[in-house]
């Protein structure tokens, strides 16, 4: 029996609120989410490592405090430290490995009151669109089981999208929390490079492609949540532009009349599924009858040069990671430790020069030149997220051994949002559209560099204009 049958109708802010009112104790709120991680995630299979007796002694701590304080949250498994706690990577190769220390990202929600249950599935090292790794089995999307959650962060965004919890963290290296969003029905955001820490132990994820933020219901959670965790510490290599405001307060405060490009094709003018292009039409309509300058344009983008240079970049960085683990393990990394996809991608590395990869960064920050010039004349692009409505299960699969048709596979379907990782600006998979066979097609908005509070005001007022926090699946 539920002891909160309310417990779906709240946001984290929400839950929040009623911890704060007395209306209900942290202990509480904690037992209802693990009623219902016990009864759905078997479903869907997007909670992978539970903490429940860990989650209940913080929940019943007297010195519980934040603005978040009591509302249940999850990790993804993957680069994210919990002291005492095991974090996998999605792989058989980090079962054992267990942290002395907590990431500083983990430290600050921590500090805003979250209460952590437990780690969400992901890829294997976050190198998929889909969340299949061999260590832990298929992230199911709750939408429709025989279908993909998306990836890498897909145990997050299902786990939202099934009213497990009203929020959980996630990482961008590609897509990885935009495309389960869009896939899930849920709202994800790709912050500005820099704008979330991501040490003590590292300065950057590849090469400055991948960031650390949170997959939401609400765009209010995810504002709370930046609020909460952004900021440099000691140490890091760069920071995002300077903001000393609160991103929450952009939510609620209507954008200025905006200058927004929406394009149909992918960047190097190829067409996707055609529910993707309505879902963009209709969002571009939306948003002029919202008082914008719209019109179809999109940035001049050597796509072809994009994808050699994040191959390049990411098997450069798997190969390190593989070196580094075998390091802690004394004793090399062999093939049979990772899932195939994994070892050949990091052994492709060995082909690749210091050149390579250093002109593989140049052409990323070309690319950042390139959009920076077309951001003069648009304040926003909208694009469809993902190339496709939510896949069939293993169609984009870690466990074959061609790994070129594995990333041509990869990169056509996500298409959109690799560009936002390679140039640093933040993105929102907002979900507003779902097609005749009740599939979730998110569109994603994208905007300057450091204009992450504009993003916000923007996916706000989409939000009020066409809400979409009481479409869920029956997943139950």
């Amino acid at each position: 029996m539920s002891l909160f049958p309310e417990y779906e109708r709240y946001d984290a802010i929400g839950l929040a609120e009623l911890v704060r009112d007395r209306a209900i104790s942290p202990l509480e709120l904690i037992e209802e989410a693990i009623r219902r991680i016990e009864l759905i995630n078997p479903a869907i299979n997007a909670v992978v490592h539970t903490l429940y007796d860990e989650a209940r002694r913080v929940a019943a701590s007297p010195d519980l405090s934040g603005p978040l304080a009591g509302v249940p949250f999850l990790l993804k498994d993957l680069n994210i430290l919990y002291k005492g706690q095991r974090t996998s990577n999605g792989g058989r190769l980090w079962l054992d490995n267990v942290a002395d220390h907590d990431s500083t990202i983990t430290a600050r929600y921590r500090a805003a009151g979250l209460v952590v249950l437990g780690y969400t599935n992901t890829a294997e090292l976050g190198l998929a669109c889909e969340t299949a790794p061999s260590a832990f089995g298929p992230t199911r999307n709750p939408w429709n089981l025989s279908l993909s959650a998306g990836g890498s962060s897909g145990g997050a965004a299902a786990a939202v999208a099934a009213g497990l919890v009203p929020a959980v963290h996630g990482t961008d290296g590609g897509g990885s929390i935009r495309i389960p969003s869009s896939n899930c029905g849920v709202f994800g955001v790709k912050p500005t490079r820099a704008r979330n820490p991501f040490g003590p132990d590292n300065g950057e994820g590849w090469n400055g492609l991948s960031v650390h933020h949170a997959i939401t219901r609400s765009v209010r959670d995810s504002a709370a949540l930046l609020d909460a965790t952004h900021g440099a510490e000691p140490g890091d290599p760069y920071a995002a532009p300077a903001f000393s405001g609160r991103f929450l307060d952009a939510v609620t405060r209507e954008p200025p009349r905006l200058r927004i490009a929406f394009q149909t094709t992918d960047h190097g003018g190829g067409a996707i599924h055609p529910d993707c292009a309505e879902a963009v039409r209709a969002a571009a309509a939306l948003l002029a009858d919202l008082g914008h300058e719209v019109e179809e344009a999109r940035p001049a983008i050597d796509a072809e040069a994009m994808k050699r240079a994040t191959r390049i970049i990411v098997a450069s960085n798997i190969a390190n990671v593989l070196r580094l683990r075998g390091e802690q393990l004394g004793r090399p990394v062999i093939a049979e430790d990772v899932e195939p996809i994994t070892w050949l991608w990091a052994q492709e590395a060995r082909d690749y020069t210091g050149e390579d990869l250093a002109r593989s960064v140049w052409t990323i920050h070309r690319l950042a030149r390139a959009l920076g010039g077309f951001f003069q004349r648009y304040d926003v692009l909208l694009t469809s997220t993902f190339a496709a409505p939510p896949l069939p299960l293993d169609t984009v699969d870690t466990r074959g051994t061609d790994l070129d048709a594995y990333y041509e596979g990869l990169r056509r379907y996500s298409a959109f949002t690799s560009l936002y990782n390679c140039t640093g600006v933040p993105a929102a998979s907002v979900p507003l559209h779902w097609n005749a066979d009740n599939l979730p097609i998110g569109v994603q908005i994208a905007t300057r560099l450091g204009e992450d509070a504009l993003l916000y005001s923007l996916a706000g007022q989409l939000e009020r204009a066409r809400p979409w926090h009481d479409r869920r699946p029956d997943i139950r």
